[in-house]
């Protein structure tokens, strides 16, 4: 497993899907660019400008609606590796009819190559975000996602630049440089897709539907079958609709609002890509390698405050035209409208990469590729929505752009919050890595011998009422935690833990009752295949040192045998939120301590997986002391 993303990137497992989706996304933006080119070296008439440069975007997003349902399917009964290569060798003959269009100067036949576009980037689509759970580790997800979201935006506009250059460097020969470029484009994605390893298909059994209503209603409800899967398909087609809403909105926004000329418009549009680019690339390091879900609200938040900022920064019309990228940056206010454009695009990353990953991570691996066809089905509806709403507020209200921009600033945060209100998973994961973020800085080892799948026990040291947040923001995948009811119900904490499914107990002389409810809910969520964690020590230490496994352990194990992993946690003792030496029983307040550190290194470290049928409570306490050695 690699130690950072960006070792990704010298790996064969990764390496050519990237470039090969990197070259699609490219080649996609060259073809279209150069499309609304051949328009202008032909010296079309407004009127027929207008015309294609409408046609064109619904004609490439129609196969989305007719066949993401089906492309899912496929990517889930073909070797992933042969489905990509077979995609890239459709875009050789696509770009070769696209070529023969651009010479002969046939605009319907471009029109006919550009659909046949859209049904070869469907049936790349499952795939291409299906495969990154295949050839990653859990704590490589977030990353990957990052690396592919910035490869996208870097592509997406790097094509669009390219694409617009050709005919105004080529001149006469403009048809045959576009056409020789996009053949030449899908030439290198498909050498590039000959070097992906195998890739198995996640179901190779799998009967195709080839109805295509069908299959998009029975796609759309395997995607709502959980709540945070559900929402994060909604989150992410959200994320579609805010960058259709700039897409279509920029081209008139940098000469109306900003007084610029054609490449002020490619600048502006560059910001907002870079921004998404290095937010995207940002999500590994701030969710310390986990799918870290709590960046979603900071990344939604945090769109809507710079949306806002930027209609303040400018709401009427430019006094000055035809300005250059050092013209408009003399003017003034312009660095607060350049901090805006990248601020939404690096909150953009934040929130929709940890979606990703979260779908990738949360839904069954033979399920994925069509829960990401019921995402493309809805992502098309978003962009289509965005697109005449902006048309009818525009034309038929009279709205302006910052006014544009101001609704969606609103919109996004009451979308926001609806969708935190009904997955309080989200709001609940931002505030643990909030206050854990916040107050240490986490250093982890050993935390890939914890299994990717099924149900394991965790058994770990108790030193403080932040124990299972840290471990949670450690562990890359969802855990369930077993903790003394007075912990559990510490206002505000109690929120969090009780959204985490967090299990409360009691001591047998407390509440009979409680803890034997407590081993029922722990065995039900073993037998369901989760992560449950507990710590045995049944208290928090008093001296920092670890007290005696108690033997509730055991009794859990003798129910349901599963994978127990020893866990340590180091350098917590003298923490503000670990208790305070011989201290009375009381508040929680009067056990508290005054940190002797801000912003400490706390340590996280896991051991090899012990079988569950042979494992002792004294044997894990022994593991667990040795984990840990003499860092309290």
């Amino acid at each position: 497993m690699s130690s950072n993303q960006f070792q990704l990137l010298g790996q064969r497992r990764f390496l050519p899907f990237f470039v090969t989706q990197c070259f699609g996304a490219f080649n996609d933006n060259v073809f279209r660019q150069a499309i609304i080119g051949l328009l202008f070296w032909m010296d079309a008439s407004p009127s027929q400008r207008t015309l294609y440069a409408s046609l064109a975007p619904a004609i490439f997003i129609l196969p989305y609606f007719l066949f993401s349902a089906t492309a899912g399917q496929i990517a889930e009964k073909l070797d992933k590796d042969r489905l990509i290569r077979i995609t890239t060798t459709m875009e050789i003959f696509i770009m070769s009819l696209a070529a023969l269009a651009f010479v002969l100067k046939a605009l319907p036949l471009l029109l006919v190559a550009l659909f046949l576009t859209g049904v070869q980037s469907t049936l790349f689509g499952p795939v291409k975000y299906s495969i990154l759970p295949a050839v990653l580790h859990p704590r490589e997800l977030t990353g990957g996602n990052g690396l592919v979201e910035m490869g996208t935006s870097v592509s997406i506009l790097t094509g669009m630049l390219f694409g617009g250059l050709i005919f105004t460097v080529a001149g006469s020969h403009g048809p045959y440089a576009a056409g020789a470029a996009v053949i030449a484009l899908a030439v290198c994605g498909n050498i590039a897709s000959r070097m992906i390893p195998p890739v198995a298909a996640s179901m190779p059994e799998l009967r195709i539907n080839w109805n295509p209503l069908t299959e998009s209603r029975d796609v759309l409800r395997l995607a709502r079958k959980q709540l945070a899967v559900r929402n994060a398909v909604l989150g992410v087609s959200w994320f579609w609709f805010v960058g259709t809403v700039f897409a279509t909105q920029l081209p008139d926004y940098a000469p109306l609002n900003l007084g610029g000329s054609n490449t002020l418009y490619v600048f502006v549009l560059a910001l907002f890509s870079i921004g998404t680019g290095v937010g995207s690339m940002l999500c590994e390091k701030l969710s310390a390698r986990t799918v870290e879900i709590g960046l979603v609200p900071l990344g939604a938040f945090g769109m809507s405050a710079f949306l806002f900022d930027l209609f303040f920064a400018r709401s009427g019309a430019a006094t000055v035209t035809g300005l250059d990228v050092a013209g408009f940056m003399a003017q003034p206010g312009s660095w607060r409208i350049v901090i805006d454009l990248v601020g939404i695009g690096l909150f953009s990353g934040f929130f929709v990469v940890p979606l990703f990953s979260l779908i990738q991570s949360r839904t069954p691996k033979t399920e994925l590729s069509r829960v990401i066809g019921a995402l493309n089905i809805q992502n098309s509806g978003f962009v289509v929505a965005a697109s005449l709403l902006c048309l009818a507020l525009r034309t038929w209200a009279g709205w302006s752009i910052p006014q544009l921009f101001l609704a969606l600033a609103i919109a996004n945060t009451l979308v926001a919050i609806w969708i935190f209100t009904i997955v309080p998973e989200f709001l609940m994961r931002f505030l643990s890595w909030l206050l854990v973020r916040t107050l240490y800085r986490l250093r982890t080892r050993g935390i890939d011998e914890i299994p990717d799948e099924g149900a394991a026990l965790i058994v770990c040291n108790h030193v403080s009422y932040m124990d299972a947040l840290i471990l949670s923001a450690s562990i890359p995948r969802p855990a369930r935690f077993v903790m003394y009811y007075r912990i559990f119900n510490i206002p505000v904490m109690r929120w969090i833990f009780k959204t985490a499914k967090a299990i409360p107990i009691a001591g047998a002389k407390e509440n009979p009752e409680l803890m034997q409810r407590a081993f029922d809910e722990v065995d039900a969520a073993l037998a369901d295949g989760e992560l449950v964690c507990i710590f045995p020590e049944g208290a928090l230490t008093k001296d920092g040192n670890i007290a005696p496994f108690k033997s509730g352990v055991e009794k859990i194990l003798e129910r349901r045998p599963v994978p127990v992993v020893p866990m340590a946690l180091k350098n917590m003792w003298g923490s503000m939120w670990s208790r305070r030496a011989n201290a009375k029983e009381g508040e929680l307040l009067d056990r508290m301590r005054v940190p002797r550190r801000l912003r400490a290194h706390v340590d996280v470290v896991a051991g090899a997986p012990m079988d569950g049928a042979v494992a002792t409570a004294e044997l894990l306490e022994a593991k667990v002391r040795e984990l840990r050695g003499d860092a309290a």
